[in-house]
């Protein structure tokens, strides 16, 4: 069976050469490509999904070198910047980059939601619709309905809806997280929407390997999505658990997830839907 992460970051230190925004924090220990290589060899997992992170800006230099290196293991979800000098002139030729499969937006904080809510990626959506490129996007439930409208109006892009729209935080439970998903999982009713069930054990309330108490908010997730639009990943670098746990909980603990669906939901369909070639 073909494993396939739907979401990992890698990332440089915060330095003077190659300085990380403001809004990020700095004390982030750097980690590369060659530890993750090392971790996939050990959990069993065959490929991944490089996201590269808010906190180093609209850079996409790391992830590039690292799928250049190893095209057959890594492949990226990029990060755009729809207000950079020549931007619209990029998106045309976006995934003519070496291991590119898309563009990856993030809309959790007010910082980063503020230029969607003003309109400034209101052509990039056309343009990505156009040019046949997919979206990971990341939506906390209150704004949703934001998502939904992108969706709608522009029924030939695809999105990937980023770990449920689940928050993380001291303040944030379980019981809370989920108690609005079903703002999620409406957007199963659109065709070009797909879930991704990431990082489900940071979100679990148990805190202890198999995370029981998140299977069955994943079910909900599959049986509204089904197996071809719900895509297994980790968010690696902040598992309360090992990488290979990470994996084993999909395909040794849910007893319900079986054959064709678990393929579907643990590399074949997120490679289908991004247009990653098996």
């Amino acid at each position: 069976m073909l494993i396939v992460d739907a979401q990992v970051h890698i990332w440089a230190a915060n330095t003077p050469e190659r300085p990380w925004p403001a809004r990020a924090e700095p004390h982030r220990a750097p980690l590369g490509k060659d530890e993750l290589l090392a971790e996939m060899a050990k959990a069993g997992v065959d490929r991944v999904i490089l996201v590269p992170p808010s906190w180093e800006g609209d850079r996409n230099d790391l992830a590039l070198e690292a799928a250049a290196e190893h095209p057959d293991r890594l492949a990226i979800m990029g990060r755009f910047d729809p207000d950079a000098p020549g931007a619209r002139g990029q998106v045309a030729a976006w995934k003519k980059q070496p291991g590119m499969l898309g563009m990856r937006f993030t809309f959790h904080t007010g910082i980063l939601r503020q230029p969607l809510i003003d309109g400034r990626f209101d052509w990039v959506w056309g343009e990505m619709e156009k040019a046949g490129i997919p979206a990971m996007v990341l939506f906390h439930h209150e704004y949703m309905h934001l998502a939904d409208k992108v969706a709608e109006r522009y029924p030939g892009l695809r999105l990937v809806l980023d770990h449920l729209g689940l928050k993380s935080g001291k303040d944030v439970t379980e019981a809370s997280n989920f108690a609005t998903l079903d703002k999620m999982l409406a957007l199963a009713k659109r065709p070009n929407v797909a879930a991704k069930v990431s990082a489900m054990p940071c979100y679990a309330g148990d805190k202890t390997y198999p995370f029981r108490s998140v299977h069955p908010h994943i079910r909900r997730v599959f049986d509204a999505f089904g197996p071809k639009r719900t895509f297994w990943g980790t968010d690696w670098s902040r598992l309360p658990c090992s990488y290979r746990k990470g994996v084993t909980m999909f395909t040794e603990e849910m007893p319900w997830l079986t054959g064709a669906d678990l393929e579907g939901v643990m590399g074949r369909g997120v490679c289908d839907w991004l247009g990653w070639k098996i």
